[in-house]
């Protein structure tokens, strides 16, 4: 687990050249947005395993994490928009076990529970709703995007400003809206200054493409740890996120040594 405790110890260098962040005593590790990430990473971070894609403040955490995919052949329709600010995420479906053998996509996704307790498309619902009537601050979201199997990228931290139903293919769906934010949740989403940061996310399938493109190694030096997307043409500049043209893999040592100068 990344936050331990003390006497716990790790013999692996995977977060050797992270920032070190310190939390109620424990040590942990920042990643900053569009760093690639394998799955066991993501375990480490947070402290469990997000077997879920929903995890509404998961163990007395004070944010919750979604795990999406736009990747063709997605269980659900999430979407990312242009500009990379905005997240539309779908609901997830009914547990199998009260299905009844049936698909669970034959069903309306549920707000709650045969037993009464809200599902987690119930628990963000409620929280989108107290944001709305003005009741509560957004709900801070960690979001992490599936690129291929095992292997994931932080989009950043989001807040949860919006959820409704509406019907597709002939059921009931939640959607959520989240929008991008440069908010600290837990020390976790770290603005290095010396580093371009380009908080856009980059389409899932142009990550897929330029994962197998540049074969998941930065395209300087080779290295597979601490994996960042790149803008050749930074998105101030009128670079696009959506090219796979513009985007290519850096390692941190080479982001952080990136100058400002347009293509280098």
């Amino acid at each position: 687990m990344l936050y331990n405790n003390s006497n716990t110890t790790r013999s692996s260098d995977f977060f050797a050249g992270c920032d070190r962040i310190e939390s109620n005593g424990v040590t942990g590790y920042a990643v900053s947005v569009n760093e690639i990430i394998p799955y066991r990473k993501i375990e480490e971070i947070e402290g469990f395993r997000p077997e879920r894609g929903m995890n509404y403040k998961i163990k007395d955490k004070n944010y919750s994490i979604v795990l999406m995919s736009v990747a063709k052949g997605a269980p659900y329709k999430d979407k990312i928009s242009e500009d990379g600010k905005e997240i539309i995420y779908e609901g997830h479906n009914l547990n199998k076990r009260y299905c009844k053998n049936k698909n669970p996509n034959t069903f309306d996704q549920p707000v709650s529970l045969p037993n009464g307790k809200l599902t987690e498309n119930g628990k963000f619902m409620k929280a989108s709703h107290f944001f709305k009537d003005g009741l509560k601050e957004a709900e801070k979201i960690r979001v992490y995007q599936k690129i291929k199997p095992g292997m994931w990228t932080f989009n950043g931290v989001f807040n949860l400003v919006d959820g409704w139903e509406e019907k597709s293919e002939e059921r009931t769906v939640f959607k959520f809206k989240l929008l991008l934010t440069d908010e600290k949740v837990e020390g976790y989403q770290t603005v290095i200054d010396d580093m371009v940061q380009d908080n856009r996310i980059i389409p899932g399938e142009v990550q897929i493409e330029v994962f197998n493109r540049d074969k998941g190694k930065c395209v300087k030096c080779g290295s597979t740890d601490h994996l960042h997307y790149d803008h050749i043409i930074p998105f101030s500049k009128g670079g696009t996120s959506k090219d796979a043209k513009n985007i290519r893999l850096y390692c941190r040592r080479h982001n952080l040594e990136k100058s400002d100068k347009i293509g280098k």
